[in-house]
């Protein structure tokens, strides 16, 4: 059975992560040769106070768009 884990910042709608999981699902089945049900999909939704890159926190780091 794949299991598969994916991790994302949180904030993507509910028809978004419809639709991921759908292709996702549907990859596997192409090239692993394995029934739908058998692929097992696990997503981490992580906030921008929970993730660092280069020492800093995420929801610490200034978007482009801000001066």
């Amino acid at each position: 059975m794949p299991n598969v884990v994916i991790d994302f910042l949180e904030g993507r709608s509910l028809e978004q992560k419809r639709a991921m999981v759908k292709k996702v699902t549907e990859a596997l089945v192409e090239t692993l040769n394995c029934q739908p049900e058998a692929v097992q999909i696990v997503i981490h939704e992580v906030s921008t106070d929970q993730i660092a890159n280069g020492g800093t926190l995420r929801c610490d780091k200034k978007s482009p768009d801000k001066s």
